[in-house]
């Protein structure tokens, strides 16, 4: 099977913002939570680096999610392979 060069060009970007989105998952997953236990006030009754462990980091990842469901979704439309609706 021949791969377009449009093809090519789609996965290139798609892999682009995989890689992009996955370094800011470990950042938020690992070294916020690593350097987080350094703050060592309480917020809400709760150590602070709790607060931002477990609270901040599902924020981040409900954005993570949202913006990679909008960008493919540009992406299709741009590409051509967009889901009729």
């Amino acid at each position: 099977m021949q791969v377009s060069e449009n093809h090519q060009r789609y996965w290139q970007k798609n892999l682009r913002i995989t890689a992009i989105l996955l370094a800011i998952w470990f950042v938020v997953t690992y070294v916020v939570g690593f350097y987080a236990r350094d703050l060592s006030f309480t917020f809400f009754g709760w150590p602070f680096s709790f607060w931002v462990a477990s609270q901040g980091s599902l924020v981040v990842y409900v954005i993570i999610i949202w913006y990679y469901a909008r960008y493919m979704n540009k992406l299709d439309q741009e590409h051509g392979v967009a889901e009729e609706e």
